[in-house]
């Protein structure tokens, strides 16, 4: 990618509990050996994928997304998936709070000339890609989160993630 630009995305970051949660239900999974698994401090639940974005407009979309008031989201987790192409992912149950935040975020980053993915929102953590055969635990999951903010984020070269800015309380975001 061009120096002059990042490639950006939002989400929800879950405190340590729930991070911790997380591994547990991802190490849970019987992986096949060439799945890509997601690191347990980059667990994550993505709002809006903004991708490659003017490194000088960073500022301003920053502050635009400040204005975004972010109710408490009350998370439940319902079912793990494996998705097309091999994508091994738990889903979360409709939120209202968290569907006022996916459009008020979405909004501000259409604002910016961003396109938005025109498929419904499915409120997901990923745990692994390349997991084509990989089987989820058998009983449902248990997993409750309360998020309180919503950050953004580069995903810098080699796979790093960098929190650009947190708003609205944003729990134990990398920084």
């Amino acid at each position: 990618m061009p120096d002059d630009r990042v490639r950006l995305f939002t989400a929800l970051w879950p405190d340590s509990a729930v991070r911790a949660r997380l591994a547990a239900e991802s190490d849970a999974w019987q992986w096949p050996p060439r799945a890509r698994r997601v690191a347990a401090a980059k667990l994550h639940l993505t709002l809006h994928f903004i991708g490659a974005f003017a490194r000088d407009g960073v500022d301003a979309l920053a502050a635009a997304l400040a204005a975004v008031e972010p109710a408490p989201s009350a998370l439940r987790a319902t079912r793990r998936e494996l998705w097309r192409g091999g994508i091994a992912v738990l889903l979360f149950a409709d939120d209202a709070a968290l569907a006022a935040l996916h459009a008020a975020v979405g909004a501000v980053v259409a604002g910016f000339g961003v396109a938005l993915d025109p498929r419904p929102f499915s409120p997901h953590v990923t745990f692994a890609r390349g997991a084509r055969g990989a089987a989820p635990p058998l009983p449902p999951p248990e997993l409750a989160w309360r998020a309180r903010g919503f950050a953004l984020v580069e995903s810098a070269p080699g796979g790093d993630y960098r929190v650009l800015r947190a708003f609205g309380g944003a729990d134990d975001a990398p920084r």
